[in-house]
This record gives structure tokens, C-alpha cells and sequence, in this order.
């Protein structure tokens, strides 16, 4: 008996005998003998070219075939490289490594095949393959910003160093990574720790140190965390410099701490990539009954200038007094005006009328106070 089979334009079809492959069947219509269909002599098997891809578990032994191998572009892919199918200028596939084969119609299609040695992946149309569904698989990548470098490194070296933009590498090539450095000036609060000064007391001091990293290389390879590091031994110079003063002379002059810190941080910070810009002393904390002893001597002092301050004024009015004495005795007239001046004090918002004869005046005025003064005359 005779059976229709048709293949559609955007078909293909593999035709098998006892398991062999025979030969590719072409799109139409075929009327063959339906006894030839048989599963265990001939199978025809209908694939469409839409699926762009052709996958085929015997795809090593098709392909032998100069027909079908025609029909097909065929994608050999060693463990060192990686394809990019384009399939009508857009992208369709990632490819890795071994054998994959694609049907030349009814799409046109691109290859572009790279060499993972390179590491780096770069391409004109860079966002649309990183945006590509499954991309991560192949890809990695970091972006950088202007104010940080970012270190690469391939199995435990570093490589290169990155700046701003966006940087893309093929996956599984090795052991790839990156150490992103912020070259911003940071600021590092350095927590109060008990320290003992010279003259027995003990405090605590928070400390406040500006930085930036000048060296990002050396910020990762010389020490395992540059912040950490700066952070232990500025407790360190802190804890050396204080040891060396009494309290009173970290009171008085705290900014000296300040720039003896500075000085001895930045040259252990240069060793590994680290500047000091600035360090200042934000608290200096005392105990309890340090608190109280201390304001007890800052009252003493206070009241002992107040003191001072008191008897000197006293002594001063003393000396002018006497400056006065003497200059009006050595002075009769000036004495005799002081008198009257007095004496206008003594009437001041009085209606009284005295009249003066000769003598001291000083003892008719004093005659005058000692008595009832006289109505208006």
C-alpha cells in the first residue's frame, strides 16, 4: 500500500535504514510503500530548520554525510574557546566547547569564534551579549567606578588593573577575581582604648584618622585588609605617644598628640599603599574619681586667682590713697579744693545757707556736721 508523506518548506528529513543513516529527504510530497516505514527496516524522521540548532544523538556520524553536512554550518569548539551565533543580526547562542551544527536556512547566520586565552572579552555590541539570557554562564565581568581601582586577579596573581568602566571576562578559565579598592579619602574612628599616661592615670582616647589609598596594589599585597590594619596601628602610636605625657600635658596641648601620631602612622601607612592626611584627638575620657579631682583643682586654682585678683585691687586703692594723702599735703591749695568738694558732697540735695569766717575750714565743717544745721535762712 502507498502512503503520502509530505515535508514542509521549513522541514528536513532524515531517512534511516535498519538504523543507518540513508540520506537527507528534501521539503515535498513523497508516496512511498507504507511497508517501507516499518520500525525495524526504514524510519523517516521530520525535523524543522526553525529549531536553528540541530541536535542528534548519532550528530557525529550524520554529519558525514556530504548532504547533510551542507545543509549545515558546523561549529567545532576546542576547551580554550567560546562561539557567538548570530542568527539575523541578533544574537541566539553562546556556545562552549565540542561539536554543534546549525541549519544554513531560512536564517542568515554569523559565527564568531574567540580564544578564552585572552581572559578579557571585548565586543562592539558588548551590552547585548552581557543583557543575553544565560550570559552569566560564560561571562563575568565588574564595573569600576572613576574613584576606585579594581585589582584582577587569575589564579592567585595579579593581572591587570582595572579603571573605570565596565569589564567583561570569560567564565571558567581558571580561578578568576577581583579586589575592588575605594581611593576616596575614608576616615577611620578609631574607638577608645584605656591607656596610662605618664604620671599613673589612666583614660581613654578616641582618636580620628583621615586616609586614602595611594598604592592599591600594595594595599592588597603587602597586608590582608589595609583599613584593618591602619585601624591597629594607630591604636598602637596612640597608646605609645600618651604613655609618654602626664595628664596635664595632653590637656594643655592636645594638637602635639595630633601631629606625633600623624607623623609616626604615615611612615608605617606608606609601607602598604596608605596616606595620612590628618589625625586628631576627638575625646580624651577620665575616670569617674579623675573627673571629681580634677574639677576640684580647677575650682582651687579659679578661687586662689580670684584671690589673688582681690588682694591686688585692695593694693592698688591702698596706694592710691596714700599718693593722695601725700599730694595733699604737700599742696595747701589743692587740700583746701578737695575740702570744698567734699563739702559739696556733704550738701548735696540740701536748702541749707552757711557762711564761713576765717579759720580751718575743715574744723568749722566739722563743727557743722556735729550740730543741728540752722533752718533757710
Amino acid at each position: 500500500m502507498l502512503g503520502l508523506t509530505r515535508i514542509k518548506a521549513y522541514e528536513k528529513g532524515l531517512l534511516f535504514h535498519y538504523g543507518d543513516f540513508v540520506r537527507l529527504v528534501q521539503p515535498g510530497k513523497y508516496r512511498l510503500w507504507s511497508r517501507m516505514w516499518s520500525r525495524t527496516r526504514d524510519r523517516l524522521n521530520v525535523v524543522s530548520t526553525l529549531e536553528t540548532k540541530f541536535e542528534h544523538p548519532l550528530l557525529d556520524v550524520l554529519i558525514k554525510n556530504r548532504e547533510l553536512a551542507g545543509a549545515l554550518t558546523i561549529v567545532e569548539l576546542a576547551d580554550h574557546e567560546r562561539a557567538l551565533v548570530w542568527k539575523d543580526g541578533r544574537l541566539a547562542y553562546i556556545l562552549g566547547t565540542g561539536r554543534h551544527a546549525f541549519w544554513n536556512e531560512p536564517y542568515r547566520l554569523e559565527v564568531e569564534v574567540f580564544d578564552t586565552n585572552s581572559l578579557r572579552f571585548e565586543h562592539p555590541k558588548l551590552e547585548a551579549i552581557v543583557s543575553f539570557g544565560g550570559s552569566s554562564r560564560w561571562l563575568t565581568g565588574v564595573d569600576v567606578a572613576d574613584y576606585e581601582d579594581t585589582l584582577l586577579i587569575k589564579d592567585g596573581e595579579i593581572v591587570e588593573t582595572l579603571r573605570k568602566g565596565r569589564h567583561v571576562f570569560w567564565a571558567n578559565v581558571g580561578r578568576v577575581s577581583w579586589k575592588t579598592i575605594d581611593r576616596r579619602e575614608q576616615v577611620a574612628d578609631v574607638a577608645g582604648q584605656e591607656i596610662m599616661t605618664k604620671d599613673k592615670v589612666t583614660l581613654r582616647v578616641n582618636l580620628l584618622v583621615a586616609y586614602e589609598v595611594i598604592d592599591s596594589i600594595k594595599a592588597v599585597t603587602v597586608v590582608s585588609d589595609h583599613a584593618q590594619t591602619l585601624y591597629r596601628e594607630s591604636q598602637l602610636v596612640l597608646r605609645a605617644s600618651v604613655g609618654t605625657r602626664t595628664l596635664d600635658a595632653l590637656l594643655a596641648d592636645k594638637e602635639s598628640v595630633g601631629g606625633e601620631v600623624k607623623n609616626a602612622l604615615a611612615a608605617r601607612a606608606r609601607e602598604f599603599g596608605v596616606a595620612v592626611k590628618s589625625v586628631g584627638l576627638k575625646d580624651i575620657i577620665l575616670p569617674g574619681e579623675m573627673k571629681t579631682i580634677l574639677n576640684q583643682v580647677i575650682e582651687a586654682e579659679k578661687s586662689a586667682q580670684a584671690n589673688l585678683i582681690k588682694r591686688r585691687e585692695e593694693t592698688a586703692a591702698a596706694r592710691s590713697q596714700a599718693n593722695t594723702a601725700k599730694l595733699l599735703a604737700e599742696n595747701p591749695t589743692l587740700a583746701r579744693m578737695k575740702e570744698l568738694e567734699q563739702l559739696s558732697e556733704i550738701l548735696s540735695g540740701t536748702r541749707s545757707t552757711f557762711v564761713f569766717g576765717s579759720g580751718d575750714l575743715s574744723d568749722q565743717i566739722r563743727t557743722l556736721v556735729g550740730s543741728t544745721p540752722p533752718k533757710d535762712a
